[in-house]
């Protein structure tokens, strides 16, 4: 593993900076529970809404040309950070934090790649909700194929999952753990 190439007063500053971001709006979903949340959009068709602060509803101009957007939230949420996981849909073997997508992480931030189906005002429609309601919005990207597809990718330990039939599961960790996926 290569040595640090920054200076030690880099690094202290880096290390000691406070990063402070504000929510942009709100996203509303049908799910209350972590439990009952699906895991991944990608597995479930539920429909929700991100609600866009008035002050920042200008920066939606010409959103409704793209058909998926990526969202940047906070896990407001989230419990205790915990480097050591068992993921969700692999429950045998704890991984790093940073190999998985649990929302316990040191800067407990989401992503979420969802179809918009509408833009009405300061309210965005989304496909492929996997977000708690209520949960404050930090920042939306447009997804764009051309930047954001990539070919040959390796998944690392997902690679090795059987996630056949995993979207007819209704993959949430509840239903996950009855099917020995999980057990958080």
């Amino acid at each position: 593993m290569q040595e640090s190439i920054i200076t030690d007063s880099t690094y202290c500053r880096v290390k000691e900076m406070r990063i402070e971001y504000r929510p942009i709006g709100i996203i509303h979903s049908e799910f209350t529970e972590q439990e009952n949340t699906p895991v991944q959009g990608v597995f479930n068709t539920s429909v929700g809404h991100v609600e866009i602060f008035p002050e920042y509803a200008e920066g939606l101009c010409d959103i409704e040309s793209f058909s998926h957007v990526i969202l940047l939230y906070h896990f407001h949420r989230a419990t205790e950070c915990r480097l050591i996981q068992k993921p969700f849909l692999d429950g045998e073997k704890e991984r790093g934090i940073f190999a998985i997508r649990h929302f316990s992480r040191p800067n407990p931030i989401g992503i979420s790649i969802v179809e918009l189906l509408g833009v009405s005002g300061n309210m965005l429609e989304i496909r492929g909700v996997d977000v708690l309601d209520g949960t404050p919005l930090l920042d939306i990207k447009p997804y764009v194929r051309q930047f954001d597809h990539r070919e040959e990718v390796r998944s690392g330990w997902v690679d090795d999952q059987h996630l056949d039939g995993v979207a007819e599961w209704n993959s949430t960790p509840k239903e996950l753990r009855k099917r020995d996926r999980t057990n958080i």
